[in-house]
Formats: C-alpha cells, structure tokens, sequence
C-alpha cells in the first residue's frame, strides 16, 4: 500500500478522534500549541488498582488486566514483503496515521553485526547481495551492521499487517528514538563506534526516517548536528522544533538541539546540555554513594542551557565537557515522550536504591530565545518510588491518550543483585498525580526487556515490544482515563 504525501497528511489531520479521547495528537506528537500548565507542586506517588489484577496468560506471553487481549503482529525471523527477514531485539516504536483507517508503525532494532541470525539478512547475510548498497549506512568491511528500522502498516479495524518491510539499514543498536510532529521517527543509535578495520563509518547519531515513506528503504542521513553520543531518546517541541535528547551512560547529560530551521534538523543548529540555575554540575541521580544533596521529588529547579562545540566530536567527551562546563548530571537516561507541552524522561537506575527515576521537564513559553533567561523552562523529578513493588528499571515511556504515562520495564540490566527483586518485566503505569498502577507483565521470557510501548493515532490499541524472542504486539482493551 503506497502512501502519497498528500493522503499521508489528510489522514492524519481526520484521525484526532480516538474513540472520544481526543488529545491523542497532543499527547503522541503535541501538534497544538498550547500554553505551559503548571508545575505540579508535589507529586504523590502511591499506587492504586489502576484497571484491575492481572489475568494470567495461559500462552505465558503477556498477563494483562481482565478485558485486555492482545495479538502478535511479527516476530523475529518473519520474512517480510521485501524479502528480508524480521530482525531481533526490537525496541523503541511510534505510530503514525495512514489513508483509510491504518496504522503506519516504525521499529527500531537494537543489533551491532552480530549475530548475524538475529538480523534481516539471513544465518549467514546471504540476503545482504539483494539491498541497495547506496541505502545502507555502514556495511561493514565484510559483516554488515545489522540495526536500523522496520515499518508495519496495519489495518487495526481488522487486526491484520498488511506490509513490513526494512526501512532504516546498516546504523547500530537502534535503541530509542522518538516521533516528530512532521510525521517522521527519529532513531537513535546507542553505539559510539568508529571507523576502523571493521567499520566503515563513525556511528552515534541520530537518523530521520519518514512514515510517509513506505515504498521500502530510507537514504541513511546522520543528523550531525544533534551530535555524537551514546544517544538513547528524543522527543520534539511541536512550537518550536527543539529536540531534547537523553544518554545512556552513569554521568549522561539532557541535551536539546535548537535548529537553525524549523523542521529541518539535517540544516544544523545548536546543541547545548541541561544546567540546573545557581548549581554548577547538579547531581541529579539520587544514589547514596555519591553523597550529593538529593533532588527532593516535585520540587520545580529553574533550568539553563550551555552550549557545546565540536559536537560531532570522536572522542566520546561530550558529556564530561557538558559537566565541567556546568551541565546536571543523570544516570542512565533512556526513554523520553513528549506530553501536553511538556517532556517526561526515565533515568533507569537513578534514586537511592537504584530502581529509577522519572522526570518532567516543562519548557519555557520562550524557549530557545533569550526571552528564557527571564522566564526558564523547569525541571521537576517527577517520581522516585525506590520500591520494586511499583517500579524497576523504567526505560521506554509513552504518554497515552489521556495523560497517563506507561513505563516499560528492563531489570535485565547489570545492577546489584539486591535491586533485581522481580524475576519479570512489567509495563507500569504513572496517573498525571504521580499514582503508580500495573498494566501488563512479561511472561514469556522472564527478565528479557519490554519495550516500544505507544499508542495508535486513530485507534484504541497500544502496540509493545518483547525484546526477547522479538515479538511486537498490539493491546486492545477497555481503554479509559482513570482520573473519571
């Protein structure tokens, strides 16, 4: 099914009407332009039944509240309609609406060059001779990289895939991303490779890939601009463009890229680091052995931005010139959705006892002008239960319909063993109060990451991720704002 440019935007402007929640746009991709709400003055964080116990799965998949079903859309090893095979270790996804009802949704694949069983090109790449050279970023010398992107289209009405195929080649370990409200997915690369004997390009950037592109592959473009790094994140300003960026790392920083263009991130701009006024190099990762003052929880901290040069930098360092130059430093920044004019973002083993964080940022009415230095954006930690029982190793987020977040759960990371309580993955929930509640729990591989939840644009399904065996599901179920 090809999409033209023109069905492509008419469809999205008729599809706002989610079963009568029609904030959806505003939530998945904030294409109004609506004035900052308030910082909440003190988050509760409780939990409450949310949509009920979990009913469990007798094909040990996915235990989801009672009312809830899902459907495996594609797994790992799948051939797809343009000949390659479904790669492993899907992560980060957004949606994107398409002409008559359906859904485009783009994947991303967190895979280096091994193994090559996991990627699209067959157990020994004897598929890679089929791609178009041109179309891929980085062939390797002799192993291809084997992460990038795949788009689905599918029809939810009749709960049926009516095309995957690759769309992003030859880029590594797509991990996040983010939607653009130009109807794009920017995938981000977690990886700071070089070029070398292996390699035939740097890697640590991010690329753009159009969801009215569904013709098959994308021309690889690395924003440069938004620089080199372990990059996980990003979510957009609809107002002005801006990109906020997350990382990965124990010391990363909060980035945001201000383009010289709106909506043409490829013509270059400025990138700069978050920065917490009055307080040079704020820790704000909460753990005990650093000794820092704690960043108290709903507690609104004026921010700053600093900018950066030499962005496209080989040396891995622009995290530690963002500190010295005053930046606030997290730990493990991963998942990142833009809201109601606002941006949550997951620090996975931030808090005391290492069991994550979620933070909010409101942006300025005049961001990324000088009118911001007297009217800053602000930084609010959202969240920090440091308890298990409600959440552990937060990692993608997507802001729903109606303004609840769903965090997906990867205690599979390296962390203390003591941290590790829970033998399964879960898709947590967070009200806009800050009250936690269970929404889905991984049953079919135990501690393997759940990942890529987002909602579809005209349509009740959530689609989701098991990152091992590699399955992409679609949720449907008695959707409803638990506020009412």
């Amino acid at each position: 099914m090809d999409i033209t440019r023109r069905q492509f935007v008419h469809a999205a402007a008729v599809s706002a009407g989610f079963l009568g929640l029609g904030r959806l746009l505003h939530a998945q991709r904030g294409t109004g332009a609506a004035a900052a709400p308030p910082v909440l003055p003190q988050p509760y964080v409780g939990e409450i039944e949310g949509y009920g116990p979990l009913v469990p799965d007798p094909r040990r998949v996915l235990d989801l509240p009672k009312g809830f079903s899902y459907r495996i859309l594609s797994h790992t090893g799948n051939t797809m309609d343009d000949g390659f095979r479904v790669p492993g270790a899907p992560d980060g996804m957004a949606t994107f609406a398409a002409p008559n009802g359906r859904v485009v949704l783009i994947r991303n694949h967190e895979l280096t060059q091994d193994p090559p069983t996991a990627g699209p090109y067959g157990w020994t790449n004897e598929l890679y001779a089929k791609i178009d050279p041109s179309k891929v970023y980085d062939g390797g010398k002799g192993r291809p990289y084997l992460g990038g992107t795949t788009t689905i289209v599918y029809d939810p009405e009749a709960g049926r895939v009516e095309r995957q195929f690759l769309s992003l080649a030859g880029t590594a370990r797509n991990c996040a991303g983010g939607a653009t409200p130009w109807d794009s997915w920017i995938t981000c690369e977690e990886s700071v490779d070089l070029a070398d004997d292996d390699h035939e390009k740097n890697h640590g950037y991010a690329f753009e890939v159009p969801a009215a592109s569904t013709a098959g592959l994308t021309k690889p473009v690395p924003l440069k601009g938004l620089g080199r790094f372990y990059h996980e994140a990003v979510a957009v300003d609809p107002r002005t463009s801006i990109v906020y960026q997350t990382e990965d790392r124990p010391d990363g920083m909060i980035y945001r890229f201000v383009p010289d263009r709106p909506r043409e991130l490829a013509a270059g701009g400025r990138l700069q680091v978050m920065a917490i006024r009055d307080r040079k190099t704020c820790d704000m990762r909460n753990l005990a052995e650093t000794g820092a003052p704690r960043i108290p929880v709903g507690q609104p901290l004026a921010v700053a931005w600093i900018d950066l040069d030499d962005v496209d930098t080989t040396r891995d360092d622009l995290r530690t010139r963002g500190a010295a130059a005053g930046g606030a430093v997290f730990t493990r920044g991963e998942g990142m959705w833009w809201g109601s004019n606002e941006v949550y973002f997951t620090c996975t083993d931030g808090g005391l006892s290492q069991r994550g964080q979620v933070y909010r940022y409101v942006p300025s009415p005049a961001e990324g002008t000088r009118g911001e230095e007297v009217d800053p954006g602000r930084l609010q930690l959202f969240i920090e239960p440091d308890s298990a029982h409600l959440l552990e190793s937060p990692d993608n987020v997507v802001v729903s319909p109606w303004g609840d977040l769903y965090l997906c759960e990867d205690n599979a990371a390296p962390l203390p063993t003591f941290v590790r309580q829970n033998a399964q993955n879960y898709v947590r929930g967070v009200t806009p109060e800050g009250k936690v509640f269970t929404f889905a729990r991984n049953r079919y591989a135990g501690v393997s990451e759940l990942s890529g939840a987002c909602f579809a644009p005209n349509h009740p399904t959530m689609f989701l991720n098991i990152q091992n065996p590699g399955f992409t599901l679609a949720i449907t179920g008695p959707w409803k704002d638990l506020k009412k």
